[in-house]
């Protein structure tokens, strides 16, 4: 414990060197290095930057205000609330994985356009039986450890949940069920004859579907309301700037860099934690009133 607290004294003395003075700083978990920040005045990007450099990769958030529990959560599915991207796990059954896989994560670091790359990807899975989704659901598909309390928790605290992804339906609703999300945006695949068409069917989920769900939501709790918002790649990146908690999770650099907070850790608890609520009031699944 020693060591955290001169680590965080370094930090304050840092902050206060470059002429941003801190208004709250607390460590929240000893163990996991968890930082709860409140900074009035000053550059966040630069304040994050002093305390990496004091803790390394940590669980962070800095906030110009006093820190408070959301009252929406919306979240990206694939890499953040499951540990998977559904459509490289998909591409598996046609074997085509790793030619999948190389497209998706040049598009998560923002390599390649959001839009181009999924269809590009789509159209590979073209004629592969559509049963093989269940199959990829069932053997592959698995939620990040807390996830499912992390959800539950906040609807339990009054939180509105939302589940958006650049992913499918065909995963994203049962994932959503599992994991007791409200609704869930999202795109279609196209199919026909039991068959994958390698086209979409309907409008494209990208970024900017995710930034307008995160705002017509908002909107609809009025004002006033915090909003929380997770995710891990490039197309994440406007909805996480747009809340006023964004937390990258074990995200991609440019997201990362985007957000105003950051999860290190394999589970995504420590966000129950950097909203100061204790582990007695966390809820495995949510039952309404």
């Amino acid at each position: 414990m020693e060591g955290v607290e001169t680590r965080l004294d370094a930090a304050m003395q840092a902050c206060a060197a470059a002429d941003m003075p801190v208004a709250m700083a607390g460590l929240l978990d000893f163990c996991g290095d968890v930082l709860q920040l409140s900074l009035p005045h000053g550059d966040r990007a630069q304040l994050t930057a002093i305390l990496v450099e004091q803790f390394g990769e940590c669980d962070l958030l800095v906030a110009d205000h006093e820190i408070e529990i959301p009252r929406l959560f919306v979240s990206d599915m694939d890499s953040t609330m499951i540990g998977q991207e559904c459509i490289d796990e998909l591409a598996d059954y046609a074997g085509i994985k790793d030619q999948v896989a190389a497209i998706t994560e040049r598009a998560m670091q923002g390599e390649l356009d959001f839009t181009s790359a999924l269809k590009e990807r789509v159209g590979l899975l073209e004629g592969l039986e559509e049963s093989a989704i269940d199959r990829c659901l069932r053997e592959r598909i698995r939620p990040v450890e807390g996830a499912r309390t992390l959800a539950a928790t906040l609807r339990s605290k009054g939180c509105r949940t939302v589940l958006v992804t650049g992913g499918f339906h065909h995963f994203a609703d049962p994932v959503a069920q599992d994991l007791g999300f409200e609704r869930v945006v999202g795109n279609r695949l196209g199919v026909a004859g039991g068959k994958l068409t390698g086209l979409l069917a309907g409008p494209v989920s990208d970024a900017s579907t995710k930034l307008a769900t995160l705002e017509d939501e908002r909107t609809g709790l009025g004002d006033g309301a915090r909003v929380l918002a997770t995710g891990d790649g490039a197309n994440d990146i406007p909805m996480l700037q747009a809340a006023d908690y964004g937390i990258a999770y074990r995200a991609k650099p440019k997201a990362r860099d985007a957000a105003n907070g950051r999860i290190a850790s394999a589970g995504l608890t420590p966000i129950l934690k950097l909203f100061g609520i204790p582990e007695s009031e966390w809820v495995e699944e949510f039952s309404p009133a």
